[in-house]
């Protein structure tokens, strides 16, 4: 990975807020779902979330399947699957793709019942805390565990602000929280690839760094979906005009004169992620 530093810093007042309302909650959590992007498996993992949640059972569920390179991220799944982690790879628009989760969730928390039962006690709903940076598909699942809107998702990140419970049809009580992301975003890597997702907003980057991030990503692994979606060969980041100039006219981005309008061209790079005309890409490498 890019070990260049940056000194980005992101962290609206309600994710400090929740972290501290998480450590209050802490006693109450059974279990707890954290929701990654399959495109960014390392990017989009809360930095500090083991200090935050320490020996809680936790499920790793990475979301947005249908838009990773499968044969990259299962490398992750992987990965951290050796790490102890109970890992899922979903779909949560499908409608199936709760039932692993919850599944797993029962298997993990046997011991739990097995103790209330010895005690006569009857078996309890399980509480689960939901976590996960923003845009990452958490409100999605939510939604699917409860089996009505509850949440509101969209491609937008930072929309839940606070804490609350909800209850599923499958003996688990949800505790959603906002999406979390760590004080500094102190690698440039890290910091392009969550903007590249749309997990961080726009005006935190600058927009043609992203676009030309993801250009880059797209020479160096998916050429393919380069020639297909710009119609170019490579990448010449020593002339990036001539490579703007290239896509600009293809898509149609021109302004008076005939001049290409280079910040509608970064635009709609990040446009073209971000409503999933360019998909099948994994961010994050492992090798």
């Amino acid at each position: 990975m890019n070990e260049n530093k940056t000194n980005i810093n992101h962290y609206p007042g309600h994710m400090a807020k929740t972290k501290r309302l998480l450590k209050e909650k802490y006693d109450l959590i059974d279990i707890v779902y954290e929701v990654i992007d399959a495109r960014c498996p390392l990017s989009s993992k809360i930095k500090d979330i083991d200090e935050l949640l320490k020996d809680k059972p936790r499920i790793l569920i990475m979301s947005k399947k249908d838009l990773c390179d499968l044969k990259v991220t299962n490398k992750w799944v992987k990965y951290y699957e050796d790490k102890g982690y109970y890992v899922i790879l979903t779909n949560l628009n499908e409608n199936n793709s709760v039932q692993s989760i919850i599944d797993i969730s029962q298997k993990i928390t046997e011991k739990i019942q097995e103790k209330r039962e010895s005690k006569g006690l009857n078996r309890k709903e399980i509480r689960a805390l939901v976590v996960g940076i923003p845009n990452v598909g958490k409100s999605t699942l939510i939604n699917r565990m409860v089996g009505r809107k509850v949440a509101i998702t969209g491609n937008t990140p930072g929309v839940t602000k606070s804490l609350a419970w909800l209850k599923t049809n499958s003996n688990i009580l949800l505790l959603d929280s906002p999406g979390i992301l760590w004080p500094k975003l102190d690698n440039e890597e890290v910091a392009l690839n969550l903007a590249s997702i749309a997990a961080i907003p726009r005006d935190v980057l600058p927009v043609d760094k992203v676009a030309i991030h993801i250009l880059n990503k797209l020479d160096k692994y998916y050429n393919d979906i380069l020639r297909d979606r710009y119609n170019l060969e490579s990448v010449d980041n020593d002339d990036l005009v001539s490579v703007y100039e290239h896509i600009g006219r293809k898509i149609g981005a021109i302004i008076s004169g005939g001049e290409v309008d280079y910040d509608r061209v970064s635009k709609a790079i990040l446009d073209d992620v971000k409503n999933e005309r360019i998909k099948n890409v994994t961010f994050d490498r492992i090798d």
